[in-house]
């Protein structure tokens, strides 16, 4: 740390040494009663600054013509009025005055020109008895005095070794009277080149800040309403106007059209509110290092300043200016103060800060020098102060921007895990209820219930099973939404999930008395790498959707070979119906979330209006539109063309035997581990009607205890139970060597949970409700392997 204090001291010591040395490359040549020699000049070297006695008329504004008869005193040339003595008495800011000098020339030369810097005054200047330039109005009186802004670099007349300069100069209105400003005097080609220079590199740096400001104004508009990057915004885009609308006012001299009290009020209220920002700004970048009642003092100072530009005439409030610069300085001193503390308390960016402040608190020092007229003004070096200031300020905003999209991504990790966990949680404990409500119907249907008793219960399990169709959307949405829906790639039979689902809707379609038709395309002869989950739930909506909205009429599945090759084949897939239709003006909302066509839809036929937009999301994600054609009161088409990697050619089905033994787990022992009562019922009563023998454990460590590897053919395992869970049970089980499927009992449907248990070691997955059937054929397949 001490070696960075030296090196801010150095870079501070060292831009003020330069800034003073390398202010001003003009030399200066002094005038003796009113007379500047210069025949012996070289102006292709340097610049002539001409001070010294000028010729001084008081209350009195001379012509050329007039000059001869009035008799001058001599004054030293610039200087304010404010500082001049004549006769030994003190002149007042306010007053006018002539100033006359004559300047002797080479012979022989280059094109001169004269700059003539702003100041608070208005004048008029003569060459050679000819209005050479004039900046306002000067006059006798503050009615008819007009001050203005406005620098003005000049080609001087070229026919002549003699120039007889008569400067007329009045002030009403600031609290500096006088001519305060150089003159330069030098090659017109080399001053013209500065003066484009000079409004390049300001104008440059003004927009360079502006855009500066612009951008980080946006970001607080769009991001996290930082109020340290707000404050620096403002800084900014006030600062930028700053550059060229303070001294020496280039604005004006680009736009000589802009009021002078204009001038004059936008100057000093940029001035104060730029301080006033810059303060808040220090004050919440480092909250924990800056103390809150002094920023709070400061920042009313500056307000109060700030006032009395807004209250007070123009001859009050620039005598503030003074004052006010030294403290500025006291400012600048705390601000670097504070960033020290923040730098040893190793705040982020502070580092950047410290050296950010320490060049601005060293351009402000030469800046304020300058005011007080101990040393000229170094425009390159101030430029390149405020450059440097303003990309270290932005590095550190962008440093605090950066982390705190770090912080709000973290928190949306956060938030979306906390949202799965609590969806997964609920899935469980939806599911759960639910497994035991449509496995304990199932068992009662199979229990030859009276016609009235079979009715009500057939309505039960439609409505458990709607349910549990909601609950399946909500928890696809969630997976969409977060980008955690993952596609497969396994080889696919595309007749096999047509045959499929129509067979599981036939029910459905036989219920409501309409016809339920496959048309499959004998060409397509081929299986296909495929997601089968996901074509098999797009299609089982599209199904169930179009067998709610038809009363009469047919529901047609069809899918076509639309074109082939070698390696890929697009297939058109359909589900057209007869039923009610979707108005045109309807179609082009029905696959946004929770929309349906119409709202007394959902009142009708019941749905989330969640299922036509996971369609959409789905097929999406794998290169697909979905499309429709409907007719109002005539029926609907859904359909979508999908392209597929050709696999191999379907070989002829060996339909697999079927076992007509109403208890084919006869004498098998399986071993059931879960800690629902409903379910161990639920699952109890099927698995003994299927001929096996149970034993129950109502958690892991149980589970540990009562397995069997003689015994035990299959462990039927709940993930989420007290004392130890499925997951750490399977890993127990499996690292003491045993060899029995298990199959897990999960309520979650999110395939990086299920990835996770079948990591731990389970060979497969059974989802919660499931259906008696196909838990059937899946204990089938696992005892047969094991056997």
């Amino acid at each position: 740390m001490k070696s960075l204090y030296r090196f801010l001291f150095l870079v501070c010591l060292s831009y003020c040494t330069v800034s003073c040395f390398a202010a001003d490359s003009s030399a200066v040549s002094y005038a003796h009663k009113g007379i500047l020699d210069l025949r012996s000049y070289n102006f292709k070297e340097k610049n002539i600054v001409p001070q010294g006695e000028w010729g001084f008329y008081w209350h009195q504004l001379l012509t050329p013509d007039s000059l001869p008869s009035a008799k001058p005193l001599y004054t030293v040339f610039p200087a304010l009025w404010n500082n001049t003595k004549i006769n030994g008495k003190q002149l007042p800011a306010q007053g006018y005055a002539t100033y006359a000098l004559t300047i002797l020339l080479p012979a022989k030369r280059d094109p001169l020109a004269l700059k003539i810097e702003d100041f608070y005054s208005s004048y008029r200047l003569f060459v050679n008895g000819v209005l050479f330039a004039e900046n306002g109005n000067p006059s006798t009186n503050a009615e008819t005095t007009v001050p203005a802004f406005e620098q003005i670099t000049r080609k001087l007349p070229v026919e002549t070794d003699t120039l007889k300069l008569v400067l007329q100069v009045a002030n009403f209105t600031h609290s500096k009277g006088g001519f305060n400003r150089k003159i330069y005097l030098g090659d017109n080609a080399k001053l013209s080149a500065d003066r484009e220079k000079e409004l390049a590199s300001n104008f440059l740096l003004a927009g360079c800040i502006f855009i500066c400001g612009l951008f980080f104004f946006g970001l607080y508009l769009f991001g996290q309403q930082d109020k340290v990057i707000l404050y620096f915004s403002l800084f900014s885009v006030l600062y930028s106007y700053r550059v060229i609308g303070s001294p020496p006012y280039l604005l004006n001299s680009v736009f000589p059209s802009i009021p002078y009290w204009f001038t004059m009020h936008a100057d000093y209220i940029s001035l104060y509110l730029c301080v006033c920002f810059f303060v808040l700004y220090i004050r919440y970048l480092y909250p924990e290092d800056t103390h809150k009642k002094l920023t709070r003092i400061m920042t009313a100072i500056s307000l109060l300043f700030l006032f009395t530009v807004i209250c007070t005439p123009i001859s009050f409030f620039t005598t503030l200016l003074a004052p006010f610069l030294v403290i500025i300085l006291l400012y600048m001193v705390y601000i670097f103060y504070v960033f020290i503390i923040a730098a040893k308390n190793k705040r982020k960016g502070s580092v950047y800060s410290l050296i950010g402040i320490a060049i601005s608190l060293s351009v402000f020092t030469v800046l304020d020098l300058n005011y007080f007229g101990i040393i000229p003004s170094p425009d390159a070096w101030i430029l390149s102060g405020y450059l440097l200031f303003f990309i270290l300020q932005s590095l550190i905003l962008t440093f605090r921007f950066a982390d705190n999209l770090k912080v709000a991504r973290q928190k949306a990790e956060d938030a979306s895990l906390a949202k799965s966990q609590f969806l997964s949680t609920m899935s469980h404990e939806i599911r759960t209820p639910l497994n035991a409500v449509i496995g304990l119907t199932h068992l009662m249907l199979k229990n030859e219930p009276r016609k009235d008793q079979e009715d009500e219960l057939k309505i039960m399990l439609f409505s458990a099973n709607n349910l549990l169709s909601i609950v399946n959307d909500i928890l696809d949405f969630n997976k969409i939404e977060a980008g955690k829906i993952h596609f497969e790639c396994i080889e696919t039979n595309v007749h096999d999930i047509i045959k499929n689902i129509a067979g599981g809707f036939k029910t459905y379609a036989d219920e409501k008395g309409i016809n339920l038709i496959v048309e499959p395309d004998k060409s397509l002869d081929v299986t296909v790498l495929a997601d089968p989950t996901r074509t098999s739930q797009v299609l089982t909506n599209l199904v169930h959707n179009a067998i709610k909205f038809t009363s009469k009429g047919s529901v047609t599945i069809s899918c076509k070979v639309e074109e082939r090759n070698n390696s890929v084949i697009s297939i058109l897939f359909s589900v057209k119906d007869t039923g009610i239709g979707i108005p045109p003006e309807k179609q082009r909302i029905i696959f946004d979330q929770f929309t349906q066509a119409d709202s007394s839809t959902s009142r009708s036929f019941g749905g989330t209006g969640l299922g036509l937009s996971i369609c959409k999301s789905i097929l999406e994600k794998q290169g697909c539109r979905m499309q429709l054609q409907s007719e109002e009161n005539k029926g609907t088409e859904f359909f979508f063309v999908q392209s597929f990697p050709v696999c191999k050619k379907i070989e002829a089905v060996i339909k697999p035997v079927t076992v007509d033994n109403n208890k084919p787990f006869l004498g098998i022992h399986i071993l059931l581990v879960e800690d629902s009562e409903f379910n161990i019922i639920v699952a109890t009563r099927f698995l003994q009607a299927w001929g096996a023998e149970i034993d129950v454990a109502q958690n892991g460590q149980e589970a540990i205890d009562k397995f069997d590897e003689e015994k035990h053919k299959l462990i039927l395992m709940d993930l989420h139970m007290p004392v130890m869970d499925g997951r750490d049970a399977t890993i127990q089980l499996r690292k003491q060597g045993a060899k029995v499927p298990i199959i897990a009992l999960t309520a979650s449907i999110y395939a990086d949970e299920n990835k996770k248990v079948i990591a731990c070691g389970a060979n497969d997955i059974v989802v919660k409700p499931f259906e008696p059937e196909s838990f059937r054929n899946k204990l089938m397949q696992y005892l047969k392997t094991a056997s």
